[in-house]
């Protein structure tokens, strides 16, 4: 995406944030446009450009309704069975594709000591994203607030280790799945994640739900034969270190709220609308 790209992905976010906090009174598409600064007619092109559909049936797409219902579908013995074995078709496409392997004690307690880290910035359908790896796989993929704080967080999670700003063969791997039509990557993408066991069994949970689909806490905690840690998962879905493609932002309230996310609560909903539109859900 370039910077023009991007301008228009900031525009979305801010109609979305409109739609969310307006919900009740239902907004036209002339209102949305008005808040972004657009005509009618250019908004709505340029948001079905990027979702794929309009804005009011993206409206429809993240509602509590439309969640709930998605949700009673999850519980059934479908959710079960991708959890088992995956579904066919694009909603595989994370467990096929991403492989989790974790950290070394070594590693993990000394805060990266004998790791080179190397990290590129880049655009993406939803954002500016802040990728990186070490010769394993992908250890940090973020959405980027500021390049500064991003960095930070990076940094401060790998205390100890070796820094390089520059491109790697694992990033693009990743960037190319989260450009504008992003294909399914050519090749496996293997992530080198700092976490305890019971962090990587819930990150590696996530993985089993299919695009277009949602979970709450409580069925991932079932997921892994821990029903009663279902504020535990939560935990471990907040330190989740790889955005999007350990996609902890298909895990919900069981209310059909969309709730909190690390990278902002109106992304999570934008993640979650595109991904329906996707799937013609």
């Amino acid at each position: 995406m370039d910077t023009q790209s991007q301008i228009h992905y900031d525009r979305i976010a801010e109609a979305i944030q409109y739609i969310k906090d307006h919900f009740q009174s239902q907004p036209d598409l002339e209102e949305v446009a008005k808040q972004v600064h657009l005509s009618p007619h250019y908004f709505q092109r340029l948001f079905k450009e990027w979702a794929g559909v309009s804005p009011k049936k993206f409206l429809q797409y993240i509602s509590v309704e439309h969640a709930k219902k998605i949700l009673a579908e999850s519980s059934s013995s479908l959710f079960q069975t991708a959890l088992d074995t995956g579904l066919s078709g694009t909603g595989r496409l994370h467990d096929l594709f991403v492989k989790i392997e974790g950290m070394t004690p070594g590693e993990y307690k000394k805060g990266g000591q004998s790791l080179t880290i190397q990290y590129t910035f880049a655009d993406s359908i939803f954002g500016k994203i802040l990728v990186a790896n070490t010769e394993k796989g992908l250890c940090h993929l973020a959405f980027a607030k500021s390049a500064e704080t991003s960095l930070k967080e990076l940094k401060d999670r790998f205390p100890n280790a070796q820094f390089l700003e520059q491109n790697h063969p694992f990033q693009n791997l990743a960037i190319h799945w989260l450009m504008p039509k992003g294909q399914a990557p050519s090749s496996t993408i293997p992530l080198h994640l700092k976490g305890t066991e019971f962090q990587l069994k819930v990150w590696e949970a996530l993985l089993k739900i299919p695009s277009g689909h949602l979970a709450t806490y409580g069925h991932l905690a079932q997921s892994i034969d821990k029903p009663k840690a279902s504020r535990a998962v939560g935990t471990a879905i907040g330190a989740n270190p790889i955005a999007y493609l350990i996609p902890c932002h298909r895990v919900i309230r069981t209310s059909g709220v969309i709730g909190e996310y690390r990278w902002g609560s109106t992304r999570k909903t934008a993640i979650i609308g595109w991904e329906t539109a996707q799937e013609g859900r």
